[in-house]
């Protein structure tokens, strides 16, 4: 599924393509996605508007349209992609965005648990975007503020982190990954975090996802950037998926352990 680095990848890569370039046609191919496109919202509003911006929000990327808003989830395995309009789309691409200028973005979800939507509103008050915590990269997820959301929590700390209105966009990826570096066992009780615990996993949080959005995001078998290009983010990965494997720090053997019906990978040696 595509983190928080593959959307930032994405809506850096497409941003360029895409800013203040018109509409001329939306086109839905499938509006079955995980909640119901909305099909003629689409296509009577967007046509003749601009793009005037492309930002991120957690894992939701954000089309600001001059007259409201285009809100985009990747889901599993979604994607999106800018070519020519000559370009046939596949069968999996179920969103076309078509430019005045003679190209179009298109999202390609084979799974179909993205989503496609439209709000009027600042996208900040939709429902899906309301409740969310802070970014991750941002100054408002701190020490401070980490350590106050751990206090009497007796869920696992990957559990905590990974809960969107605690922090925004950490998967189970970069989890797992941050609590590596922060020396965390990943179903350590977060309530049993110490202050000192809390700064060194913020800590570790920033620097893996900074790194991963510089590579490009993390490669497994469904992300590809907006040029088709993959991340290669997996080249720098010390735990997860490395189950027995040897730990590049100690040489101790990778456990994974199941938590929260997610594969949670971790050495026993150097996170305690």
């Amino acid at each position: 599924m595509p983190e928080l680095p593959e959307v930032e990848t994405t809506c850096r890569g497409i941003a360029t393509h895409i800013v203040g370039r018109s509409i001329s046609e939306v086109r839905v191919n499938n509006p079955n996605l995980r909640w119901p496109v909305p099909v003629d919202e689409l296509q009577t509003r967007m046509p003749g508007q601009k793009i005037l911006s492309v930002s991120r929000r957690a894992k939701y990327l954000l089309f600001d349209c001059m007259n409201g808003h285009l809100i985009i989830h990747l889901g599993m395995s979604g994607s999106l992609r800018i070519v020519d309009q000559n370009t046939p789309a596949d069968k999996h691409e179920h969103i076309e965005i078509l430019f005045s200028h003679g190209t179009v973005l298109r999202f390609r979800d084979p799974r179909r648990f993205g989503a496609v939507l439209w709000t009027d509103q600042a996208p900040d008050r939709h429902a899906l975007l309301a409740s969310l915590g802070p970014e991750p990269l941002d100054d408002k997820f701190n020490t401070e503020y980490l350590y106050k959301q751990t206090r009497n929590r007796r869920c696992c700390i990957k559990n905590l982190i990974m809960d969107s209105h605690i922090v925004t966009g950490i998967g189970n990826i970069y989890a797992s990954e941050a609590l590596f570096h922060a020396g965390i066992r990943p179903g350590k009780s977060a309530a049993r975090l110490s202050r000192e615990s809390c700064s060194r996993l913020v800590i570790a949080i920033q620097q893996v996802l900074t790194r991963a959005i510089a590579a490009g995001g993390t490669t497994l078998q469904d992300f590809t950037d907006s040029n088709g290009k993959a991340g290669y983010f997996k080249q720098s990965l010390f735990v997860y998926a490395r189950e027995g494997d040897n730990c590049l720090q100690c040489n101790n053997i990778i456990k994974r352990k199941v938590i929260g019906q997610r594969s949670s990978f971790y050495c026993p040696n150097c996170q305690k």
